[in-house]
């Protein structure tokens, strides 16, 4: 018998049934023992135009349903090699997100204190903030990859400092971030003035607009990403906006043009190797969505996630080897 938690599996309770927790795992009111933590944080009061992202995580647990324990595509098995569990959801303050900001922060205070990564089933964007914060107080400034169609580098919106547009101009402020290895990929769409992405360019940070990913594979980009970031401890935020509404419309605020399902695999496959200390997915907004497919891909994302941690070993695929 493992030593390690395993989802429980189709044959032994039909996929429809079980807990209703992340993959069916186990559900843990602590981080004691673990090396991988999901979390939900349901909350949409950072929002900007559509609503619903407080109803992210729960419906992205029922989603992941399907999600079986080995990744045919890269041999990762995750659940050999780490003690996972679901710790439910962070009891955000629904009524005013400043405190939220702080009650977030305080929570991932304890789960890294208790040496697990957490990955995050969100929730909207403003959540990194206060997780970046908590990294940078136990593993000091990180590097950070952001997919994304937004930049969310405002300096306030509607005049405050707290929203889904502001979290990385907040962690910038903060120090959480090292620059010189902050990745933002996918940003499109409108915007006000060049500046809306050209800050993050003059604090150093590598911004690829989705137009530079068209038609194109990413694993040469990934590639890059990783000989810049090295050995630094690094943050994955990923945004589902950062996907083409044709494959995500779930979510508050969609933009045309943008990454693939396929382009989101080869990003997260890409971070194998990395020294990930922890990773979200957010924006997912149920009510957008009534197919359910969104939130199904962001949990497909987030396993991938767990499937490029450290300690997670990578085997070749076992590919045709047909030229076609």
């Amino acid at each position: 018998m493992s030593q390690f938690n395993q989802p429980l599996g189709g044959n032994e309770m039909p996929r429809f049934g079980g807990p209703a927790t992340m993959m069916r795992l186990p559900a843990a009111a602590t981080a004691e023992g673990l090396d991988v933590a999901f979390i939900g944080i349901p909350m949409d009061h950072g929002t900007s135009n559509r609503p619903g992202t407080r109803l992210g995580p729960r419906q992205i647990r029922d989603e992941s349903r399907m999600l079986r324990p080995y990744n045919m595509a890269t041999g990762a098995a995750p659940f050999d090699h780490l003690q996972v569990a679901d710790l439910g959801d962070v009891a955000i303050n629904t009524f005013d997100l400043k405190k939220s900001v702080e009650i977030i922060a305080d929570h991932y205070r304890q789960v890294l204190a208790q040496g697990a990564i957490p990955l995050t089933l969100g929730g909207d964007h403003t959540l990194t903030w206060p997780i970046l914060r908590a990294m940078k107080e136990r593993h000091g400034p990180v590097a950070l990859i952001h997919v994304d169609a937004h930049a969310d580098i405002n300096e306030t919106m509607f005049g405050e400092t707290a929203a889904h547009g502001c979290p990385f101009r907040r962690a910038w402020e903060e120090g959480c971030l090292q620059n010189d290895k902050v990745f933002q990929i996918g940003l499109r769409g409108t915007g006000y003035a060049p500046e809306d992405f050209d800050w993050a360019r003059g604090q150093g940070w590598t911004v690829v607009q989705a137009e530079e990913c068209w038609w194109k594979s990413l694993t040469g980009l990934m590639e890059i990403v990783r000989q810049r970031i090295g050995d630094a401890p690094v943050y994955l935020s990923y945004d589902i906006d950062s996907l083409d509404s044709a494959f995500a419309p779930g979510t508050g605020t969609v933009e045309p043009g943008g990454l693939t399902t396929w382009q989101a695999l080869e990003i997260i496959r890409g971070c194998a190797g990395l020294k990930i200390v922890g990773g979200d997915l957010v924006e997912v907004s149920p009510p957008w969505d009534p197919s359910g497919n969104t939130a199904l891909i962001g949990a497909n994302l987030l396993y991938e996630m767990l499937c490029v941690l450290p300690g997670v070993p990578q085997a070749p695929s076992r590919f045709s080897g047909l030229r076609f």
